[in-house]
């Protein structure tokens, strides 16, 4: 008997091939960009690329599969889809229909969409960023620029896998700044802004003294970078007195950011490192030194224990990032944007964006732009194609024209611990015909929970009791399946 399909994780079991067999067999349609857009949180949307597949082709593209388990179920993955589809608020809109427009500017520099890629690895020469702007990204915040010699590591890279895809959950990360000649790297910059007018550059820096940060923001301007970012964050120099350690230190970070400001008419971004209790602190520092917009977050801080990922049988401290740290991040720009003394303060965020509803989730709290890095080099550039889609038809969804209309929507439904409605309660509630009869969520509840689920053995039913129930819901996160869901909230008093 075959099992039952659950499209996502069908989804990413595809290999997402160069030149993709399966999509070669399928002469009118583009098999393995339905399944991206299914793997990108785009599942309603996916269909129109094998709209015109006969089901031989189908058929075809699925003997082509060179997967090396077995071969991707692409006609079923389809059929689960279109129901799935239905039942979706985002209803499937052809690539060619009229979509709004994602411009938004962002410390008044003019932005073709919100999606710029990350300084890090992904952004290290010229060739790099224009297949990048011509796959459709809207900017870079090319990789941090200094004065120092760098000498990099092999390897400088680990990875926490998923079992089922062997996707990154979590990503170690030893690198450091740019190797090229800080000349070279400028000249680069010139030759994007000049070739690809129409998309932001924006150059990071890291200096080891006043004179160069300075020197470095100076030379960003003179060649023509729309914006500087002040790299006060990486976590794995091997200098002192560079990247987070200047980050941790409120001060620093108020000098370095006044003398740049000083110097150069461009907007000034400081980049927050996460690791420290209280972010909010150096990054008033940037807002009263004069700082236009602050980027948040750069990597965190972490230990791996990967033999393979050692370096002559040694290891140490570095940077972690992926989908993992994307609620860390949240919580730290959340911090920010709801701090009253940083009023009109622009934010950038980074941190385990992946799809456009992770994207979605930091412009929400108040991001004009999302950086992403993680997911391009797990994916490469092509994943702006499902960023820029996902987007559109979410805000078609909901009748919103212009990207700037969802800046910040979600701030007011942020309180304190000591706001929240205490005099509630909504309790779970069991579908019957979805529930398979695992008994998971009693395992939760009777070890981790309330005592609140008791489990038939006769008929492999689980029953919620109501008056043990306090409505925690370790339940519904636990069930495999789905088949715990939420009642009404109802007053406590009429439990």
């Amino acid at each position: 008997m075959t099992a039952k399909l659950h499209p996502k994780e069908e989804a990413q079991r595809c290999l997402l091939c160069v030149d993709a067999p399966c999509s070669k067999a399928c002469s009118n349609g583009d098999p393995v960009r339905a399944i991206r857009a299914i793997r990108f949180d785009n599942l309603p949307l996916a269909r129109q690329w094998v709209a015109q597949c006969s089901e031989q082709e189908l058929e075809a593209a699925e003997q082509a599969c060179i997967h090396y388990d077995r071969p991707i179920r692409i006609r079923e993955l389809l059929r689960t889809t279109d129901t799935l589809a239905a039942n979706d608020q985002r209803q499937a809109t052809p690539v060619t229909d009229s979509l709004p427009d994602l411009r938004i500017d962002f410390c008044g520099i003019h932005c073709k969409n919100p999606f710029f890629l990350a300084s890090s690895a992904i952004c290290t020469n010229y060739e790099m960023v224009a297949r990048a702007f011509e796959a459709g990204w809207g900017g870079v915040f090319y990789k941090t620029i200094c004065m120092q010699d760098i000498h990099e590591v092999s390897p400088r890279f680990d990875a926490l896998h998923t079992e089922e895809s062997g996707d990154f959950y979590g990503f170690r990360n030893m690198e450091q700044l740019s190797e090229n000649p800080v000349r070279v790297d400028f000249d680069i910059l010139h030759r994007l802004k000049k070739d690809y007018p129409d998309r932001v550059v924006i150059a990071s820096i890291m200096g080891q003294t006043e004179r160069q940060w300075i020197v470095l923001a100076k030379m960003a301007e003179r060649a023509g970078c729309d914006a500087v970012e002040l790299n006060f964050s990486c976590p794995q120099m091997r200098l002192a007195g560079m990247g987070s350690d200047v980050g941790q230190d409120a001060e620093l970070v108020t000098f370095y950011t006044a003398y740049v400001k000083r110097n150069v008419s461009i907007p000034v971004i400081p980049k927050m490192t996460p690791n420290i209790t209280q972010i909010n602190q150096p990054a008033m520092g940037g807002y009263f030194a004069g700082a236009d917009a602050i980027s948040a977050i750069n990597t965190i801080k972490s230990v791996t224990m990967s033999q393979s990922a050692s370096v002559s049988e040694k290891k140490t401290i570095s940077g972690y990032s992926g989908r993992a740290v994307k609620p860390i991040a949240l919580r730290h720009i959340l911090e920010m944007a709801k701090n009253p003394v940083m009023k009109n303060i622009q934010f950038s965020g980074i941190g385990g964006i992946e799809t456009w509803r992770d994207a979605l989730e930091f412009i929400q709290l108040g991001c004009r732009n999302v950086q992403v890095c993680t997911a391009v080099m797990q994916y490469g550039y092509r994943i702006i194609d499902d960023l820029v889609l996902g987007l559109q038809t979410y805000m078609l969804s909901r009748g919103i024209e212009h990207v700037a209309d969802l800046v910040g929507e979600e701030l007011p439904n942020f309180v304190t611990p000591a706001n929240l409605d205490r005099k509630t309660m909504i309790y779970p509630k069991i579908d019957a015909e979805r529930c398979v009869g695992c008994g998971r969520c009693y395992t939760s509840c009777m070890d981790g929970g309330h005592q609140a689920i008791t489990f038939d053995t006769a008929t492999r039913r689980p029953h919620i009791v109501g008056t043990r129930c306090v409505g925690c819901h370790l339940c519904r996160l636990v069930c495999p399946t789905g088949a715990i869901g939420m009642s009404k909230r109802f007053p406590k008093s009429q439990k």
